[in-house]
């Protein structure tokens, strides 16, 4: 019997030609299964985006005629709009109240819920359960907490026998009680983010500063924090981005007032486009925000190197 065996030059010949048939299988095959999720990616992404750009350079109202102004838009909202100072002090001002607060009170539970903790997964669960939780119904119990007759107003007045502030209509009282609300509802999850992080830090090291009589502020400062930067920079920059996009909270508690107290970029944006019927002036007041917003997340990437230490 005679046994034929291939030659290495025909296998080789054909080897590659029948790779490239299964390389254009999966990549067609990669495609189909992708294609769904780009379809709605660009139809619901990229569309509205390059939608509401071409939208800030209209005067377009809900309906009627379309009259293209050019850049009147931004140049009334950069020199005219009286309004548009206001919000952005508002929102940068909530920004720095909520950033700092949400940061430390998400650490601190972080370091208590530590593994010594018996319960841990209980008050984690506990902690990350209003971050789950819609924001209509925190914004509308938070709003029947803090009205006049209220919650608070009932323990105010039987501790201290007079009524208690109009927290909620007050300029002194309003902002406050809206980071207080969103303080509640968003520490959660930074909270688990450094809890996971503290998880990863190695005892071995913590032990070592201990043995060289290192106290437990400064084990923190020292040791543990340096490892937590990278989750501490992640944490920041998103608590930022969405600081910056705060509605609903200042919607549902206070509309923004009393006054302009607490109207925010994102809150004037909505009215502009959905109650005063200007959807182009809305779109350049979306687009302002997205600058603003990119280049404070530009200069934090800046510093990334210098801040986080990734040599853990």
């Amino acid at each position: 019997m005679t046994i034929t065996v291939p030659s290495t030059a025909a296998t080789s010949a054909a080897g590659p030609p029948v790779r490239g048939r299964a390389r254009g299988h999966e990549a067609r095959a990669a495609s189909g299964f992708l294609a769904l999720s780009m379809a709605g990616f660009v139809v619901f992404t990229i569309v509205p985006i390059i939608g509401s750009l071409v939208m800030a350079f209209f005067d377009w109202p809900v309906f009627g005629d379309r009259t293209f102004t050019g850049v009147t838009n931004f140049r009334t909202l950069f020199t005219s709009d009286p309004v548009f100072g206001r919000v952005v002090w508002n929102t940068v001002l909530f920004v720095l109240l909520y950033l700092p607060l949400n940061i430390i009170v998400s650490m601190a539970l972080a370091l208590w819920i530590s593994p010594r903790i018996r319960g841990r997964a209980v008050y984690r669960v506990l902690f990350f359960l209003p971050a789950v939780t819609p924001m209509v119904a925190n914004a509308i119990v938070w709003q029947l907490i803090l009205t006049p007759r209220g919650v608070v107003d009932s323990l105010w007045t039987s501790v201290t026998g007079g009524p208690a502030p109009n927290f909620l209509g007050s300029t002194s009282w309003a902002m406050g009680c809206v980071v207080l609300m969103s303080l509640w509802q968003g520490f959660g999850y930074n909270m688990l983010v450094f809890s996971a992080a503290l998880d990863a830090v190695p005892a071995n090291l913590v032990e070592a500063a201990t043995v060289d009589g290192a106290g437990p502020i400064r084990r923190f400062v020292s040791v543990v924090l340096p490892m937590l930067s990278p989750s501490l920079f992640f944490c920041t920059v998103m608590t930022i981005i969405g600081s910056f996009k705060v509605f609903t909270q200042p919607y549902l508690l206070t509309l923004g007032g009393p006054g302009e107290s607490t109207n925010t970029i994102v809150l004037y944006l909505y009215r502009n486009g959905f109650s005063f019927d200007k959807l182009g002036y809305a779109s350049a007041l979306a687009w302002a925000l997205f600058v603003i917003v990119m280049l404070i997340t530009a200069l934090q990437f800046s510093q990334q190197k210098r801040l986080v230490n990734y040599d853990n």
